[in-house]
């Protein structure tokens, strides 16, 4: 397995692991409409745009290199690397919050009201590309593309880890870092919260342009961002003008009377779905162009569906279904995809289309 594809493995199931020891150990109820619409949120438009950002850095580097960087020694660069890519998140991310732009993009992650590690995940499609405005002065100081890949990756991997719903305070790391503690700061709807702590990893400069708040025990945590819209369809969320078109799936919120199908089975449906991405991001290398554009139109043709049937609407549950009968049929048929991976996903596809034929039409 790839490093890619063994990051996405590892993050599905410390997520899940994570939800179920809160099931199990603080008897939470799981609220697995929102933790589909994180996992739908943070996977393969997403991650592809991700590509995007990594791209024009490195044609940064091409065009625009002061080579400033690449011509220190190894461990000055990876400190540049580490703390300077630290230093642009941080500019992003206050950014973010201050220019109404920015923020329509970013508003999605602060839209989930269920703090857990799949919070991490849970972004806007466009969040990568916002980033490049603030990243590309290292490109311009010569920082090497390998260097800007491993230490976003490393930061990436603490801000999930900051999601967590299990670590309280951390001692004195608090006053060093952006542990979980800061981070429940930083989205919670009290207005003494409001607008702190936006620093990923290193809690510096929070501290150093005075935007750092410690949580207190006498503040209530509440999570959210109030007045949002309650559709749980990522395209919507990602982009929320579409609502005012009419089309069968702008209706943001708005259900069909009298139907709704199991969070826990769409929830299936979704690992499931991830399961797929984790394929398609470990065989890329070996598809065609035309089986790597098929499967990656059917797999956002899928996050759309479970968005769909979130919001309790029928037209999401019927294209789930031509997804799981015809996907399967692709990957034998017309995408010679037999390998043993693409077996297994497609019995299970088949295997949860039909049981959803028995959990669907349920009258509330």
């Amino acid at each position: 397995m790839n490093v890619f594809a063994l990051t996405f493995a590892l993050m599905l199931a410390i997520v899940l692991l994570e939800l179920l020891a809160l099931r199990h150990w603080r008897k939470e109820a799981i609220p697995w409409h929102e933790i589909v619409f994180n996992l739908n949120s943070g996977h393969i438009l997403m991650w592809a745009l991700r590509g995007v950002e990594v791209a024009m850095f490195g044609w940064l580097l091409t065009h625009a290199n002061l080579h400033l960087v690449d011509r220190l020694p190894l461990y000055a660069q990876w400190l540049v690397a580490i703390v300077g890519w630290d230093l642009s998140f941080y500019c992003m991310h206050r950014a973010h919050h201050r220019w109404p732009l920015l923020w329509a993009v970013h508003r999605v992650h602060h839209q989930g009201e269920h703090f857990s590690l799949s919070l991490g995940i849970r972004n806007s499609w466009y969040s990568s590309l916002t980033s490049l405005l603030f990243v590309a002065p290292l490109a311009v100081l010569g920082l090497p593309l390998e260097l800007f890949v491993a230490a976003s990756s490393f930061h990436y991997a603490v801000q999930l880890y900051n999601h967590n719903a299990f670590v309280g305070r951390s001692g004195w790391l608090e006053g060093l870092l952006v542990t979980p503690a800061a981070h429940r700061v930083h989205h919670a709807t009290h207005p003494l919260y409001l607008n702190r702590n936006f620093g990923g990893t290193f809690l510096l400069w929070d501290r150093c342009f005075g935007s750092y708040q410690p949580p207190r025990d006498d503040v209530p945590l509440v999570y959210g961002v109030p007045g949002s819209a309650a559709s749980f369809n990522p395209l919507l969320a990602s982009n929320p003008w579409l609502a005012a078109w009419s089309w069968p799936w702008s209706r943001a919120g708005k259900s069909d009377a009298g139907w709704q199908i199991s969070g826990s089975y769409i929830a299936c449906g979704a690992v499931l779905l991830f399961g797929w991405v984790i394929y398609y991001v470990q065989m890329t290398g070996s598809f065609t162009l035309w089986q790597q554009w098929s499967l990656f139109g059917a797999l956002l043709a899928g996050t759309l569906a479970l968005g769909a049937m979130s919001d309790r609407q029928r037209l999401g549950w019927w294209a789930w279904q031509l997804l799981a009968l015809g996907l399967p049929l692709a990957c034998g048929m017309l995408l010679g995809l037999r390998d043993t991976a693409a077996l297994v996903l497609s019995a299970l596809l088949l295997l949860h289309g039909v049981l959803g034929w028995r959990r669907a039409e349920v009258v509330v």
